[in-house]
């Protein structure tokens, strides 16, 4: 299939700027992914949506405050021509932390990847002083192929303070503002507990403590298991042909219990809900075919779902609207047709459902 396959027309006005007034406070869109049959809901609906004969399964990476400005500091030859510094700051996005740099003498450097922007002017041996104090410099283009992405070495360590003194709510790039006050809690799920995404798993963004309760009442079972959201979700498809696209590294870890209970589930006939495309990712690259079972751990995955993939373990799928030509766009398509998914877009278009990160939900069942 072609990545142009999976565009489709999108009003400018239809892409949420901020979130609901109240969490929880959304439209659902609910698909069959069988028939294609959609039904129009509200958030408050879902607890009685779902059987009680279902697990869901939720992704508890917690967000890092990780967009950060600094000032790029003048090159001793540039100052020897007389150009003058730059005042202004250049935005990194601090991704993840690559611990197999180290010295000469083996000691493990302050080294992440890096999303930057007006990547161009970015170059190997460019010097940037954070808010703080802090320098780092690009000693590589860790993807080697004109993207956006570096990797810098900074002059200290770069823990959970340094992040909550120099960073930012890394709200995605369609989001035209600044972040708030307000995104500190918003752009953050209730229930996230394992810091360390570059970006919310949004799907969870709709689900209030009472919904939990709720869903909870019913008899529905949860369980958590963590994927940080790293660089696969900035990078967009490049190719004309998916099957060419590359996904990059991701890291996910799942209990010894969670495992249990997910895998004893299958066993048992009941259906794996995941919340998110995240958690699609996460059961789908963990599952043990051979053993019929879920593996427990910690492990990396570049899993590429698209049409003509079978799955092993997910049933249903609750998540938000992605953005055209997108790798999710293709993952839903795969999950619940493509034919199906065009037209349920279409009809969220038509009746003006709100997108992305901030909008409203879909739940193919």
């Amino acid at each position: 299939m072609k990545t142009s396959d999976f565009n489709f027309e999108l009003p400018d006005e239809l892409i949420a700027q901020n979130p609901s007034e109240i969490r929880g406070q959304d439209k659902l869109l609910v698909m069959d992914r069988i028939t294609g049959e959609i039904e129009h809901h509200m958030m408050a609906d879902l607890p009685d949506l779902i059987d009680e004969n279902t697990l869901m399964v939720f992704n508890d990476s917690k967000v890092r405050r990780s967009r950060c400005y600094a000032k790029k500091l003048q090159s001793e030859q540039n100052r020897l021509r007389g150009e003058q510094a730059s005042e202004k700051e250049v935005e990194f996005m601090i991704l993840s932390f690559v611990p197999e740099m180290k010295d000469s003498d083996g000691k493990i450097l302050a080294a992440w990847k890096c999303m930057v922007k007006n990547a161009k002017k970015q170059k190997v041996g460019c010097r940037y002083q954070f808010q703080d104090g802090t320098i780092g410099q690009i000693i590589e283009n860790p993807l080697d192929n004109g993207t956006e992405f570096r990797t810098v070495i900074f002059d200290k360590v770069l823990d959970d303070s340094w992040f909550e003194r120099n960073g930012h709510i890394p709200l995605p790039p369609y989001i035209k503002r600044q972040d708030t006050v307000n995104d500190n809690e918003r752009y953050q799920n209730v229930y996230a507990k394992e810091l360390g995404s570059s970006a919310c798993p949004t799907a969870g963004l709709h689900f209030t403590e009472k919904m939990l309760e709720n869903l909870a009442a019913k008899g529905i079972e949860k369980e958590f298991v963590t994927l940080h959201v790293g660089l696969g979700t900035f990078l967009p498809v490049r190719v004309d042909n998916i099957e060419e696209h590359k996904m990059h590294e991701e890291v996910f870890t799942i209990s010894e219990e969670t495992a249990r209970r997910i895998t004893e589930a299958k066993r048992a006939g009941k259906k794996i809900m995941a919340v998110g495309t995240t958690s699609v990712r996460t059961l789908e690259s963990a599952w043990d075919e051979e053993n019929q079972c879920l593996r427990s751990g910690t492990y990396s995955t570049r899993i590429f779902i698209y049409p003509g993939y079978k799955f092993k373990v997910v049933d249903k799928l609750f998540t938000n609207f992605h953005t055209p030509e997108s790798t999710l766009m293709m993952l839903v398509s795969a999950f619940a047709g493509y034919d199906h998914i065009m037209n349920a877009y279409k009809q969220a278009v038509d009746k003006k459902y709100r997108f992305f990160s901030y909008g409203d939900a879909c739940f193919f069942k």
